[in-house]
């Protein structure tokens, strides 16, 4: 299979549901087999940005929410969406600054992802944030976070015991701990 090709083929395309952060389309097809298909994509307006923050003697920080789509409380890593039109590392400042209080002097990009690719096109870029200063958030009118500051390596810990699940959180977790050497 020539990696470079398209097997697929859209035969019609439309959005069945739209609002400020995501569309849904229903897309006839011809699949990569020559059969006829459907297929559902799920378009997010915003880029997945999400961030490490770490600290001089190895800490970082969580923040909790209760998820809506799971119905279920969630520990991850500070993120949120940054629109398409900023530069990601501005939208990673922010969403740090917003969720956490704190900016950063010392910033690396060190993922970028697709979080579910067989459903949706949504990118993810994941930074680490060092040399922290602590200063006041502002939550969107929709959240309600917890902080938790804890060693890194309990946070890694926590993804290897699935106790944190957010896929941008597994990987950026893995990935320093793997950067690091952890």
């Amino acid at each position: 299979m020539n990696q470079k090709e398209n097997p697929w083929q859209t035969r019609s395309s439309r959005v069945v549901y739209d609002n400020p952060w995501v569309s849904i389309r229903h897309e006839e097809v011809i699949t990569p087999t020559g059969t006829p298909g459907i297929y559902g994509v799920a378009h997010f307006k915003n880029k997945a940005i999400a961030v490490i923050p770490i600290d001089e003697q190895g800490n970082t920080w969580l923040v909790g929410q209760y998820r809506y789509a799971l119905n279920e409380y969630s520990w991850e890593i500070p993120m949120g969406g940054g629109d398409p039109d900023v530069d990601i590392l501005e939208s990673a400042k922010r969403e740090l600054q917003e969720e956490t209080g704190f900016t950063a002097s010392v910033w690396e990009l060190i993922a970028r992802m697709h979080t579910s690719n067989s459903v949706t096109d949504e990118e993810g870029y994941i930074f680490v944030a060092e040399d922290l200063k602590p200063g006041p958030t502002q939550f969107d009118e929709t959240e309600v976070i917890q902080h938790w500051k804890l060693p890194l390596t309990e946070a890694i810990q926590m993804v290897m015991d699935n106790r944190i699940t957010d896929s941008l959180s597994v990987y950026g977790l893995l990935k320093v701990a793997r950067l690091r050497g952890i």
